[in-house]
């Protein structure tokens, strides 16, 4: 297998005492860990703020929840997926040890530092984390060669420019750009990022784990769909007119929907670990058609953009938090009841939040916490589950 496609999910080996502890031995283990904590925490310190129990201090209770579910929650997933698949595609060393420790402190000191009154130390530091993720990653890559994953650098670099806007914003240095806009192009961002991996890795995970599967790619479709959500990150840049924004919505919509159709979804019901990634990518269609409606002023924006936080990204990172876990500890690539149960709960989540508010809109309060629910104890699960697996070191007696 490629080591460009390769996440490195080794057969298991025969077990060996994991007691040692080995959370720093790889950017997964503890950016899983804090990002699943994080996102446990974060819809109840959000509901705080709402209720007035939590002071805000420079952005609104609205604006820290987009913010952390963005540039915290979900950088955080990316910054441990990349370090652990840099280290594969490139051969090369990723962050570990005490490097890795400093990566992690840089994160969580930006979480902190939004719940105070320090908004220049706020935007500094944020800013500086994903930027400080590309320099991370680009070591690697730059001396293996590995000009095909050059783009993640640059995304991760645009997403601090993304970051940056948004506080500028909130600074008033920044009044031309609103607040808004910066939030929707680090989504799209991250849209791309997931429609990228996820044509790299969905049909290979549904090849191997389903026998008689036959999931291909179609050379154009992929151009459509990755092409797509660049024009979409595009128009959102620009502040492109609403006709504009539906329009290369709905043919994302559809190059999406013939993707994932080509990846035979409908055979994957019975196997977890990929189902949890097909049902993950049929929220990005969901979100694009929503996105479309919404722009044209028939649908409220905020179901449209819990469609793709909550069952894309929620979706997909959970997905890929469990196998890279399993895979990268040594242990076989299943799914028991409890991953069953993050999965199960993370889709609730957004059907609740998204259908719920679609179908009973007066019922926002419940909708909201309802999904809340949902997605917290996904999380928290997670990280109770995980947390043994990701501190100590594999099973295998391998490094990593």
């Amino acid at each position: 297998m490629s080591k460009l496609l390769s996440v490195a999910e080794p057969s298991p080996q025969r077990e060996a005492p994991a007691a040692k502890f080995a959370l720093w031995a790889l950017g997964f283990r503890p950016f899983y860990l804090l990002a699943s904590i994080f996102a446990a925490l974060s819809i109840p310190l959000w509901v705080a703020q709402y209720a007035g129990y939590l002071p805000v201090t420079f952005m609104r209770s609205s604006s820290w929840h987009g913010h952390e579910m963005l540039f915290g929650y979900t950088l955080a997933v990316v910054a441990g997926f990349l370090f652990t698949a840099g280290r594969n595609w490139t051969g090369q060393a990723t962050p570990t040890g005490g490097v890795l420790f400093a990566f992690a402190l840089l994160w969580i000191a930006g979480r902190i530092l939004v719940l105070t009154p320090y908004a220049t130390a706020a935007a500094l530091v944020n800013a500086a984390f994903p930027v400080a993720v590309a320099i991370g990653l680009a070591i690697p890559l730059v001396k293996s060669r590995n000009q095909r994953n050059y783009f993640f650098v640059a995304l991760l670099i645009f997403l601090g420019a993304a970051v940056l806007a948004m506080h500028l914003s909130w600074l008033g240095m920044l009044a031309a750009w609103p607040e808004r806009a910066s939030l929707q192009a680090g989504l799209d961002v991250i849209l791309f990022i997931i429609a990228v991996m996820g044509g790299r890795v969905i049909p290979m995970f549904t090849n191997n784990g389903i026998p008689g599967t036959q999931a291909t790619r179609h050379p154009l479709v992929e151009k459509f769909a990755l092409g797509s959500v660049l024009a979409l990150l595009g128009a959102d840049i620009l502040l492109a007119p609403a006709t504009v924004i539906a329009s290369i919505a709905l043919v994302a919509a559809l190059a999406h929907a013939a993707r994932l159709y080509l990846w035979q979804p409908w055979r994957t019901y019975a196997t977890p670990l990929v189902w949890v990634l097909h049902a993950a990518y049929g929220w990005i269609v969901v979100y694009l058609v929503l996105r479309a409606l919404a722009a044209l002023g028939l649908l409220a924006e905020p179901l449209a953009m819990h469609a793709l936080t909550i069952g894309a990204i929620g979706g997909m990172t959970i997905g890929m938090m469990v196998r890279t876990a399993r895979g990268h500890t040594g242990r076989p690539l299943l799914a028991d009841r409890f991953e069953l149960a993050f999965f199960v709960l993370v889709q609730c989540a957004a059907i609740i939040r998204v259908f719920g508010g679609m179908i009973v809109p007066d019922a926002y309060l419940s909708t909201v916490l309802g999904s809340g629910i949902c997605w917290s104890l996904a999380f928290a699960l997670y990280a109770i589950r995980y947390w043994p697996v990701l501190s100590r070191a594999r099973i295998d007696g391998k490094p990593g």
